[in-house]
C-alpha cells in the first residue's frame, strides 16, 4: 500500500516537472534578452573603464523589470511585458552614468545585438559598418568627384554579404553609379541623405523588414560618413522604438527611490 502511494506521488511529480520546464521554456526569451543586454553593459567597460557594472547590480534590474511590467494572461504577452520593460530599464538606467558622447554607442551596441540574437544581422554585418572600407586597396577610382576613401568604402560594400541568408546586396553598386552618376552624386551631396530616398535602392531597401534599416545605415556611413550618427540613430528608432531616442528625463526622486542604506548615488560634477 505504501509503496503504491510513493509511487504514484513520483509520477505525479515527474508530471508536474515536465509541466514546469514546459512553462519555464516559455519565458526563456526574457533570459535571452537579459543576457544580449548585460554583455551590452559589460562591453562598455570597453568604451571606459569608469562604466564598470557588477552582475549585483543588472540582476537587480532584471528582477525590477519582472516585479513591474504589466501582468497578462496570456505567457506569450507577458513575455513580451517583461521583455519590453527590462530593455528599456537597462537602457535608463545605464545611459544616464554614460557620457553623452557614449550614449549612441551604448544604443548602437544594444539594436545591433538584438538583431544578431534574433538572427537577422551577423557579427560580419557589425564588422563591416564599423571597418566598412579600411581593409580595402584600390586605387582605380572611376570618379573624379568621389574621395578615395569613399570609394574603397563603396567597394567594401559591394564585395560584403548581408545577413544569414549572405546576400550581395549592393553587388552592382559600383555600375549602378556609373550608369546614373549624376543622380547618386546630388545623393551624396545632400545636406541630409539619410532622410533622402536612395537611388535605385530605395524600394529594395524598404522592402525588406528585417535588415533594410541596417543596410540604409551601413550605406549612409560609406558614403557620407559625417551623417552616420544621425542614421544611426534613425536605425536605433526603428530596432527599439521612438523612446530610446528621445531625452531621458528621469527625476532626483526616481533614483532616491533605488537606493538602500548600502547603495548610493554618486553624482559626477564637472
Amino acid at each position: 500500500m505504501k509503496s503504491k502511494e510513493v509511487g504514484e506521488k513520483l509520477a505525479e511529480a515527474a508530471e508536474k516537472k515536465i509541466e514546469i520546464n514546459e512553462k519555464r521554456e516559455l519565458f526563456r526569451p526574457c533570459a535571452a534578452r537579459g543576457a544580449v543586454l548585460y554583455f551590452c553593459v559589460v562591453e562598455m567597460t570597453l568604451v571606459n573603464w569608469m562604466y564598470n557594472t557588477s552582475l549585483e547590480q543588472f540582476m537587480g534590474l532584471y528582477d525590477w523589470s519582472i516585479d513591474n511590467s504589466a501582468k497578462a494572461q496570456l505567457i506569450k504577452e507577458r513575455v513580451n511585458n517583461i521583455t519590453n520593460e527590462l530593455t528599456e530599464k537597462v537602457y535608463r538606467y545605464i545611459n544616464r552614468g554614460l557620457f553623452v558622447a557614449n550614449q549612441v554607442t551604448f544604443k548602437l551596441m544594444m539594436a545591433t545585438k538584438i538583431l544578431i540574437k534574433d538572427g537577422k544581422l551577423t557579427n560580419a554585418d557589425v564588422s563591416m559598418f564599423l571597418k566598412c572600407g579600411a581593409g580595402i586597396e584600390d586605387r582605380n577610382k572611376p570618379f573624379n568627384w568621389m574621395e578615395q576613401k569613399t570609394w574603397l568604402n563603396l567597394k567594401a560594400l559591394s564585395k560584403h554579404k548581408f545577413g544569414n541568408d549572405h546576400t550581395f546586396f549592393f553587388k552592382e553598386l559600383p555600375d549602378r553609379i556609373n550608369r546614373n552618376e549624376q543622380i547618386w552624386r546630388k545623393w551624396i551631396d545632400e545636406n541630409d541623405p539619410e532622410n533622402i530616398p536612395v537611388p535605385d535602392y530605395e524600394e529594395k531597401i524598404t522592402g525588406d523588414v528585417n535588415i533594410g534599416h541596417f543596410i540604409h545605415l551601413c550605406l549612409v556611413r560609406a558614403m557620407r560618413e559625417d551623417r552616420t550618427v544621425l542614421a544611426a540613430n534613425q536605425f536605433i528608432k526603428e530596432v527599439l522604438g521612438e523612446k530610446f531616442i528621445a531625452p531621458v528625463t528621469d527625476l532626483i526622486v526616481d533614483y532616491y527611490e533605488e537606493t538602500k542604506t548600502n547603495i548610493p548615488v554618486l553624482y559626477l560634477l564637472s
